[in-house]
């Protein structure tokens, strides 16, 4: 559980910026009260900041320990998607098994052979071996403004977000026109590029999609 966090917090964004607890809470899609409590037991450990009213951020440490598992983990959802032709939504339950069994040496080995991705299958940055990963978009599709097209950039690592998606028949790399934000945490609605079918995308699922 642990690490389900420190995942979060670093696809978040939390190595150079701070992430509220609403994001942590909308994210692992539990209660906001949980969320405070892991985060104490994090900041205890040394893994996380958390600053009361301006958000949370990984340490040196924690940023450390959740590259490894984001790297391992992301390998594993590229192995199972490309070469055993599992389902885009269906990779991350086996994926976080394997990664707490995949030593640095079985994690190099699986990067050579799939031939050193740079992204798994929902979009989401491959960290190197030394933990070491470029920059990526933290904008949500939540915060378009209504008119504008914007390029679907990745998904959060959810598999309920990834089957969700999959029935919407959304990925990444996908350009889309944001309609209109529904009001009272309603659905954002977008049109596909090259399409005029409209398509509702949850609140929740808007705030787990990132754009650039």
């Amino acid at each position: 559980m642990k690490e389900d966090y420190l995942k979060i917090i670093f696809e978040l964004g939390g190595s150079h910026k701070k992430v509220s607890n609403k994001e942590i809470s909308l994210g692992l899609g539990i209660a906001a009260g949980s969320v405070t409590e892991m985060i104490s037991k994090l900041a205890d450990e040394g893994l996380v900041v958390h600053e009361p009213y301006a958000g949370i951020s990984l340490t040196a440490k924690g940023q450390k320990y959740a590259a490894e598992l984001v790297r391992k983990h992301r390998l594993w959802e590229t192995f199972l998607v490309d070469k055993l032709n599992y389902n885009f939504a269906d990779v991350h339950s086996e994926a976080e098994i394997l990664e707490h069994q995949t030593s640095d040496r079985l994690a190099t080995a699986l990067d050579d052979y799939l031939q050193h991705p740079k992204h798994c299958p929902h979009g989401g940055v491959i960290p190197s071996a030394n933990g070491k990963f470029p920059d990526v978009s933290h904008r949500l599709l939540a915060d378009a403004e209504d008119g504008e097209e914007v390029e679907l950039e990745r998904f959060l690592d959810n598999h309920e977000l990834l089957t969700y998606l999959e029935e919407l028949q959304l990925r990444p790399s996908e350009t889309v026109k944001v309609i209109r934000h529904e009001p009272f945490e309603g659905p954002i609605v977008i049109e596909k590029d090259g399409s005029d079918k409209k398509i509702n995308v949850s609140y929740k699922a808007a705030h787990n999609i990132f754009i650039k």
